[in-house]
């Protein structure tokens, strides 16, 4: 019986085209390019257009390209001397480091290298079936990345604070690579494995803790002292730009839209009129101006408003205006999660006795996230393009890099075309890995419900 038969007789939707495995290549083909007329002249022409268009791409971007040239207008002269119009790449070669790290020190880039090597192995275990307390490496990157990523890109003197922060980031660090590799190798997380070489099962909860807890302090104590006195050369933020600079506006903001935008819907649901009232206001008012708009206002209105003699740099102004606007338009997303959640699921938890903030936690807000996934990644890859905003006000960002090096660096200058691609392709990536890792939380979470 064919697939339109069955969804005919069982009353639903068709269901998703066999896989390749199951009927081949030639059943394939046939199934889904060839399956009549229509679809044949839709599948030529589109192969048609698909093979002039990427062919042409090639053309000018691979197999006609200069690599090596001096200045513009060498590549010129070559692409004159062949007859082609091959892309010059050699100025984006020259460019690259800059558009990646912008005017940051070279012999200190080792830092940026470093801080994001750490990132992705603190995350990385996030994503290994048998690793247990992801909760944790989730939570700590969020709460104590931060710090340990500050101490690096900036350097110099550190105060009591960041220091205390910083070690803690390094604890943290430390325990969760421990608790990785433990996890890949047995199955089991470093508490237990701890409890278990150490022989204090047979021990009472509360004792078992505060050996646990007495040996994270030491660790935190050794990690302190061995750290207090290491510092690196302060790089200014006016130096930092590129990539680094469009990646820590956007993580940051990222990091920080979603707990705010879920503080702030709920207090837009709340039954107190204040909270509310605020909750409103605050929303609607960054809503209603652009972001451009909210940028000048954080660099220039804002310090007017601090005590005398109290100074923020650009770079935290800018980064607080990007969280609070994205913020509210991430409130309006869950607002909507959680009006799509039945009202049976509500008196559900209440008659379980669960208090608010457990229903919320527990039962409500897992499932409104989960239904919002598609928008709160189309937020996330919105702030991201939204970044390029901030070269208005003078912070050098891929874009404004990308701008800087084509009207200033004479040799080269003229180069457009080049440059602008290599950062739309970086912008494309970035974007589209964040797309496909939606769709695939997607069908982990079955948000599709076929």
């Amino acid at each position: 019986m064919s697939t339109v038969d069955t969804a005919k007789l069982g009353g639903g939707a068709p269901d998703r085209p066999p896989p390749i495995a199951t009927v081949g290549v030639i059943g394939w083909l046939r199934t889904n390019l060839f399956g009549s007329v229509v679809d044949s002249i839709l599948t030529i022409v589109s192969m048609v257009i698909i093979y002039y268009a990427f062919s042409a791409l090639l053309d000018w971007a691979v197999f006609n390209a200069i690599w090596e040239a001096e200045n513009r207008r060498e590549c010129l002269n070559i692409n004159k001397e062949t007859g082609t119009s091959g892309a010059c790449w050699a100025g984006v070669i020259i460019w690259f480091n800059a558009i990646i790290y912008g005017r940051y020190p070279y012999e200190e880039q080792w830092r940026i290298n470093f801080a994001f090597i750490v990132l992705v192995l603190w995350l990385a275990p996030m994503w290994m079936p048998r690793v247990k307390e992801k909760l944790v490496y989730g939570l700590s990157a969020v709460v104590f990345y931060p710090f340990l990523g500050a101490a690096l890109f900036a350097g110099g003197e550190r105060g009591l604070f960041l220091q205390i922060m910083m070690s803690a980031a390094i604890v943290f660090f430390v325990y969760n690579c421990v608790n990785a590799l433990v996890g890949l190798l047995s199955g089991n997380d470093l508490p237990d494995t701890l409890r278990e070489k150490l022989g204090i099962q047979g021990k009472s909860d509360k004792a078992q803790r505060n050996i646990l807890l007495a040996i994270a302090a030491v660790a935190f104590a050794v990690v302190f002292a061995l750290t207090f006195t290491w510092t690196v050369p302060n790089v200014t933020w006016t130096k930092w730009g590129g990539l680094f600079l469009t990646l820590v506006i956007s993580g940051i903001g990222i990091t920080a839209a979603l707990p705010g935008g879920i503080v702030l819907a709920l207090g837009r649901r709340s039954q107190l009129p204040v909270i509310r009232v605020i909750s409103v206001t605050f929303i609607e008012v960054f809503r209603s101006v652009p972001l451009i708009t909210i940028l000048f206002m954080a660099t220039t209105m804002f310090p007017l408003f601090l005590p005398e003699g109290f100074t923020l740099n650009k770079l935290l102004q800018v980064i607080v205006a990007v969280c609070l606007f994205n913020a509210c338009y991430m409130a309006e997303v869950v607002r909507a999660g959680l009006q799509a959640i039945p009202k049976g699921q509500y008196e559900a938890a209440d008659a379980m006795g669960l208090g608010y903030w457990k229903m919320m936690g527990l039962v409500i807000m897992p499932q409104a996230l989960k239904y919002m996934i598609p928008n709160i990644v189309g937020n996330f890859i919105g702030l991201l393009k939204d970044t390029t905003l901030v070269s208005i006000i003078g912070l050098f960002d891929v874009l404004n890099i990308i701008q800087s090096a084509i009207s200033r660096d004479v040799p080269w200058r003229g180069l457009h075309k080049e440059p602008l691609f290599v950062g739309a392709l970086i912008f494309f990536i970035i974007c589209f890995a964040m797309s496909k890792y939606s769709q695939h939380l997607e069908r982990k979470l079955s948000t599709d419900h076929r």
